[in-house]
Parts: structure tokens; sequence; C-alpha cells
């Protein structure tokens, strides 16, 4: 197992132990699967002790969920395997910025770090819209990293998106009976 300091920060010694790139590789490799399921690709994990102990993607098309989010969904089975609530020490890797929802979790479930890849202006709680996981009313804040792949965080979700208004601009030519 890799060796890790307080705060999750890597060993300097220890060049095995895996960046937060290399986690958010694995965050985006978990979007790409909520994509191919039909779900907006988010991906989440979350590292104790340098092991991943929650993962999750957005599943709320599947699920039939609005609290279906990466975040949540990684949150949840970390908690349920260590039995607790609090998430002391732990890192959220997440593809996106998280939401009010999701910055609330984090917050609650007493994580020391949170790690982002793409911003989000319309609905992010962190940085973009409102600063929840280091509003010094709450009774925790934790370390916040962001930008961590945000490029191929966005072009995830940019590709995504594209393809669903391709999709929905086909279906619409359909129905008035037009080509595409």
């Amino acid at each position: 197992m890799p060796a890790f300091v307080a705060r999750g920060s890597p060993r300097r010694d220890a060049p095995d132990v895996p960046s937060d790139a290399d986690y958010m590789e694995m965050a985006l490799e978990l979007a790409r699967g909520a994509a191919q399921r039909g779900d907006v690709p988010v991906g989440a994990l979350v590292v104790s002790r340098g092991a991943v102990v929650g993962q999750g993607f957005n599943n709320r098309e599947r699920a039939h969920d609005p609290t279906g989010h990466a975040e949540i969904v990684a949150l949840r089975e970390a908690c349920q395997g260590a039995q607790r609530w609090r998430l002391d020490g732990a890192t959220l890797y997440v593809t996106l910025e998280p939401c009010p929802m999701c910055a609330g979790a984090i917050v609650n479930a007493r994580l020391a770090r949170l790690v982002y890849g793409a911003e989000d202006p319309k609905a992010g709680a962190v940085r973009s819209l409102y600063r929840v996981c280091d509003d010094p009313r709450l009774n925790h804040r934790l370390d916040v990293v962001a930008g961590v792949l945000a490029s191929q965080s966005a072009e995830l979700l940019r590709n995504f998106f594209g393809e669903a208004r391709t999709r929905k601009r086909a279906a619409k030519a359909a129905r008035q009976g037009r080509l595409p």
C-alpha cells in the first residue's frame, strides 16, 4: 500500500505513490462510464490512506434519483465501508466542481481534502458561485485543490452535451419529416 503523510499528501521519497492527477484519471474513467450509460459524465472517488474506499459516477437519469450525483454515490460507498459517516483524513476526487448539495455532503462527511477538475460556473458551490467548503460560518473546512485535469474533464462534458444536442436536433428533424 502506498505511504501517505497527514492530509493525504504523498511522501516526497515515495515515487510510486499515486498523485492527484493519477486519482483524477481514475475519476475520469468513471465519468466516461456515466456517459456510456446516458448520464452526465462526472466521476468521483474517495481515497483514504492511499486506498480507494468509495467510487461513483452520475446516475440520476438511470436511477431516477435527484441525489444520484457522483460525489454522493462515492461518499455513500466510502461511509458504508467505514461503517461511519465521518471520513476524517480522506480525499474526494471529482471531475466537476461540486454543486451545493454535494458541497454540503462533503463538509458534513468531514473530508480533509477535495480535488476537482473543471469549474462549474452554473452550479459550482466550492469556488464558482459559493464557497461552501471553506465558509468560516460552518463547523468544518477542508483543503481544496481546483483544476486538476480540468481541460480533460471539461472536454468530456462538452462532447457529451454536444452529442446530446446533435441527437435532439436529429430527432426534431425526423419528427418534422426532414432529413438530418
